[in-house]
């Protein structure tokens, strides 16, 4: 029923955006295509930009070769004019969404009818680009076995070095009414090649196969190379234009999507329609998917540390809770252990409550924590105990019921806690003096909780240890996710990072913190360290640093091994370990035995510090 009420602002505010990137139809553009007198071909539907001409518009008898069909998902075919016009700009090629699974077959040369229209995947307010597609169609089969269009080439001569224009900023920063240049900027090249029948040859994979079959190569073996064989995001600009997503055609069932590690290479040709979705961008989906050539990439094994050097780390050991299986806190176990050499002090991340995601207004973690020590000591490592604060029911963000948290293990043998006035979920630690040196008012304790900057975020977790009679304060955090922010193949260039308010914030409050620790001793041994869920260049690792109160370890490390997550094909950093001053010597470890393979413990790689106090 149609209301009677005005329209509301946000409605209101997303025609807005609609009418100005171009994904409503009624242009005079369109209409001038519509009523043109020559038959209507795959090249006058792509048109000049991102955004069709014809969006909106009924089209008849568009003729082309099926060059793939998908059953699954998604479900339609991909067609393509083999008679290309002299345009760079349009792309010969369409997706017909039918809904149902497709009759036609790969060969078969048809006729469609039907509406042209963009589809956004992940809805309008993702930033994601459209699709551009052929809906509701009637389809006529006029022969079949016929040859193929040729597949167009992309490898490190056709792709770019730039990657995306600026935004237009009269249209709210979109370049979907730009026109395509797909020889100057590498997203106008795959946007050309949108829905046409392309190939890759022989490609390093640099993201690993994962759950949802589907692995990430680089045409350009040479761009921004990792030590181990990914490639590395070492700043807003360097987005890898190389990277691409390869899926495959065949259902599962048929055929079993191949398992790949980074470093591997994927042999052969491997040849398919340009796709684009929401988990990726433009995505190579395989009608002929070539062979997987594994490398050699082994998990890595970080040094001990010497009798004098105290040894903290930090890992994300991904909502672990005693639900899951033992096998997975064997598995963590073992890489405490054997990779990380069983450090001093090791802060966990996200450990949830004693059930789990059972949102049941449980939030100790006792059991959690008592199962995984226990796994450690089983796995040969020491006998470690834990400290924590327990968060207030359903709070701090995360799996719902779940109530993640930082915990720090310690190793007592090695180092000692100092116990002062544990805190609770809502109380601050706070900065004083004990015998004339720094000192936390609350140990554990939380830094600031009350802040906005924390709300349904995880409280930083501050304690007090002692190594060889010295003391060592350290902070772990997770800050907030970067849920909400648009992908680097966004409509809007550059893209929108909303989540980093949030983040610069969180990295604001523990930097005052640490720097009310350094006003009472500015040789104080800090540590702040965790998921900080941002990147070295960050404007929240800046703060994190701000005034030279704190160092990021990881530009210790030279640039190709600067990153403890991949990301759609991208080696970045979200996991971080900070110095302070006083910490003038240090060896730093980014220990890859997660992010580059198929077969993950964790999401993350841990993160490694030594030194000497």
């Amino acid at each position: 029923m149609r209301s009677s009420h005005p329209r509301s602002a946000a409605v209101a505010a997303l025609v807005a955006t609609a009418l100005a990137t171009g994904l409503l139809a009624g242009s005079a553009d369109a209409a001038e295509g519509a009523v043109s007198a020559d038959p209507i071909r795959i090249h006058d539907i792509q048109g000049t930009t991102r955004i069709s001409p014809l969006n909106g518009k009924p089209v008849t008898d568009v003729e082309g070769i099926v060059t793939g069909v998908r059953t699954y998902g998604s479900r339609g075919f991909w067609i393509q004019d083999p008679d290309a016009d002299d345009n760079d700009a349009t792309s010969e090629g369409v997706f017909v969404f039918t809904n149902a699974v497709p009759t036609v077959a790969v060969g078969d040369a048809v006729k469609v009818s039907g509406t042209v229209g963009e589809y956004i995947p992940g809805g309008l307010t993702s930033g994601n680009q459209s699709v551009t597609q052929i809906s509701k169609p009637t389809v006529t089969v006029v022969s079949s076995g016929n040859a193929l269009p040729e597949a167009t080439a992309i490898n490190e001569y056709t792709v770019p070095a730039e990657y995306a224009p600026a935004g237009d900023q009269a249209a709210g920063g979109s370049i979907n009414g730009l026109t395509l240049e797909p020889a100057r900027y590498a997203l106008d090249h795959y946007e050309s090649l949108e829905g046409m029948n392309v190939k890759i040859g022989t490609s390093r994979v640099v993201g690993a196969t994962d759950p949802y079959a589907e692995l990430w190569v680089t045409v350009k073996g040479w761009e921004n190379t990792a030590k181990r064989g990914g490639t590395v995001y070492g700043s807003y600009e360097s987005q890898n234009t190389g990277r691409l997503q390869i899926q495959q055609l065949a259902p599962l069932a048929q055929q079993p999507f191949p398992v790949a590690n980074v470093g591997d290479r994927l042999t052969g040709t491997t040849e398919g329609p340009l796709d684009f979705n929401q988990f990726g961008g433009y995505t190579l989906v395989a009608r002929t998917l070539g062979t997987v050539k594994a490398g050699t990439l082994a998990p890595e094994k970080t040094k001990p540390q010497a009798e004098q050097e105290l040894a903290v780390a930090t890992y994300n050991v991904e909502n672990l809770d005693p639900t899951d299986p033992q096998e997975k806190f064997d598995a963590l176990a073992k890489a405490v252990v054997e990779n990380l050499a069983s450090p001093d002090v090791l802060a966990l991340e996200e450990i949830q409550d004693d059930n789990g995601a059972k949102n049941d207004g449980t939030v100790s973690a006792e059991q959690t924590l008592a199962k995984f020590t226990a796994a450690i000591s089983a796995a040969g490592g020491p006998a470690y105990q834990w400290r924590t604060v327990n968060p207030e029911d359903k709070k701090d963000g995360g799996e719902p019921g779940g109530n993640i948290r930082q915990v720090f293990l310690f190793n007592p043998a090695r180092v000692s806690f100092t116990e002062r006035a544990p805190g609770d979920a809502v109380t601050a630690t706070g900065v004083t003096k004990v015998n004339g040196k720094a000192a936390l008012s609350h140990s554990p304790g939380r830094v600031d909780p009350a802040n906005p900057a924390w709300a349904d975020s995880r409280k930083p977790l501050a304690g007090e240890f002692v190594f060889r009679g010295k003391t060592v304060f350290v902070i772990a955090n997770h800050f907030g996710s970067k849920g909400g922010d648009e992908g680097l193949t966004s409509h809007h260039q550059p893209p929108v990072r909303s989540s980093e308010a949030k983040r610069l914030q969180q990295a604001q409050a523990v930097n005052g913190f640490v720097k009310q620790i350094l006003a009472e001793d500015k040789n104080a041994n800090v540590l702040v360290l965790g998921d900080i869920n941002d990147f070295e260049f960050s404007a929240t690792t800046d703060a994190l640093a701000d005034g030279g109160a704190l160092y990021p370890a990881i530009k210790s490390l030279p640039k190709a091994e600067r990153y403890s997550y991949v990301y759609q094909g991208n080696a970045q950093v979200l996991d971080q370990i900070l110095t302070s001053p006083a910490i003038k010597k240090f060896t730093y470890d980014s220990v890859h035995i997660n992010a580059e393979f198929s077969a993950q413990n964790s999401d993350h790689d841990p993160q490694v510090l030594r030194f000497r106090p």
